[in-house]
């Protein structure tokens, strides 16, 4: 069980709301429109609050600084990502998951270290599967593994670039792509291929080994 505050009540925060309040999370809905919250209906359990999800003092009221995930999920581009770094850099919320309209500030978020979900249908339904598989980095699960996209974070070593075949060896993942940091040039790997800090990642992982890979990813 998560605490949970979901800013956006309009079709996927409505949506969302309800999967996780079915759920048994304890959620917190934030929008700026109190008529929006009509949207949940009369099975949701959680509560609500009225005010614009990237102020401060309404985000500390709906509990941001001992809440577990922070899903901005409205339809605007620059108040999700104000939502995501208000509770992320000045409140240290563990995973905040922004909803991305515009695929032309896809990179932006990337750069960011923002965990986003980009599209306008199952929206809900792929930031729930984030939520619950408890990492920013998931993309999809298939049986025992996890699909995952992450920027490369060698900071923590001695190290600036690793092979694509050492990080394979030690950790029993597959890497399935990647992408320079700076967006220069993206390729399928070999086992020889080099990843340097800041490239970002495409990788298949067994579920129980994310926590112990976890490092590679940046928050």
């Amino acid at each position: 069980m998560s605490d949970v505050i979901v800013v956006g009540c309009g079709r996927v925060g409505s949506r969302l709301a309800n999967m996780l309040s079915d759920s048994g999370n304890n959620v917190c809905v934030i929008d700026k429109n109190a008529d929006a919250f009509a949207n949940l209906g009369r099975s949701f359990n959680g509560s609500t609050l009225q005010g614009v999800g990237f102020d401060e003092d309404v985000l500390v009221k709906a509990g941001v600084d001992d809440c577990d995930v922070v899903a901005a999920v409205t339809q605007f581009d620059n108040t999700n990502l104000m939502v995501a770094e208000v509770a992320n850099r000045l409140h240290g919320v563990p995973h905040v998951i922004a909803r991305l309209y515009n695929p032309g500030h896809e990179r932006a978020y990337m750069q960011l270290g923002i965990d986003y979900v980009c599209g306008t249908s199952l929206v809900a339904e792929d930031v729930f599967s984030k939520i619950v598989s408890g990492h920013g980095a998931h993309l999809d699960t298939f049986g025992e593994f996890e699909v995952l996209r992450f920027s490369l974070d060698l900071s923590w070593s001695d190290k600036r670039t690793i092979r694509v075949g050492e990080i394979e060896r030690d950790h029993d993942i597959r890497i399935i792509a990647f992408e320079r940091g700076d967006g220069s040039a993206s390729s399928i790997p070999t086992r020889d291929s080099i990843l340097y800090n800041g490239d970002s990642v495409l990788a298949c992982i067994r579920h129980e080994l994310i926590d112990q890979f976890s490092r590679y990813i940046q928050d």
